[in-house]
């Protein structure tokens, strides 16, 4: 499932550019010029990162980074500033609000896109395509195939997913309404239970090759997928 990008720039050309080369990088975009269709957006459903120009019709970038990082929902919320303000003043006052990363105007398509994976690989590893391996068990995002001691498991992609998110995270206990955020996104409203059907799903799917015994419940917690 590829990364979602939030682009907030007022500039077409620019706009234009970052979203063509985030494409390219096999990212989804969605663009907006003002931090109101922004502030919309990711009421109705997080992105994965925003970038955020400082100079905007409405209200300077910089506060809505700051509304950002004020919010429980969205103080995770990757935000990259691009933007013209080159100062060393206005880098550290961006970077203070709440910015995890500061690009100055004109900038490098290449390097801009280097910063973005390298954030969404602190924030969210499962978007990466690199792939993971725990105790022989091999989940490759790039060829959707999950293999356990070199035996090619059948895994739906719902069970994919979810192996994909916490085979990023080994040995972290996630609730259920944690998992439902993380997989199928904060703003999916189905019972908690589900969470259950395809953690049984997946268990069943990781049987041939012995790993169903890495998915472990935790009592009064939820789930973990533990090291080997």
């Amino acid at each position: 499932m590829p990364a979602k990008i939030l682009i907030v720039e007022d500039e077409p050309a620019i706009a234009e550019l970052v979203a063509l080369h985030c494409k390219h990088a096999g990212f989804e975009t969605q663009s907006v010029a003002a931090v109101l269709d922004a502030r919309d957006i990711v009421d109705e459903s997080l992105p994965d990162l925003v970038i955020l120009d400082w100079m905007l019709p409405d209200k300077p970038g910089i506060d809505f980074a700051r509304e950002l990082r004020r919010d429980d929902r969205t103080k995770d919320l990757p935000v990259l500033m691009l933007t013209a303000r080159a100062s060393e003043d206005d880098k550290v006052r961006g970077l203070e609000v709440g910015a995890d990363d500061y690009v100055t105007k004109p900038f490098s398509p290449k390097e801009l896109i280097a910063r973005v994976r390298a954030l969404l690989r602190r924030a969210a590893p499962e978007l990466t395509d690199s792939a993971l391996e725990i105790g022989g068990l091999r989940l490759d995002p790039v060829s959707h195939r999950v293999t356990g001691d070199a035996t090619e498991l059948k895994v739906g992609p719902t069970e994919f997913r979810l192996l994909r998110f916490m085979m990023t995270r080994p040995d972290r206990v996630f609730t259920r309404q944690a998992l439902l955020d993380g997989v199928w996104g904060d703003h999916v409203f189905i019972e908690e239970r589900t969470v259950d059907v395809h953690v049984r799903r997946l268990r069943v799917a990781l049987e041939p090759s012995g790993h169903d015994r890495l998915v472990e419940t935790v009592r009064g917690g939820g789930y973990r997928l533990r090291k080997a």
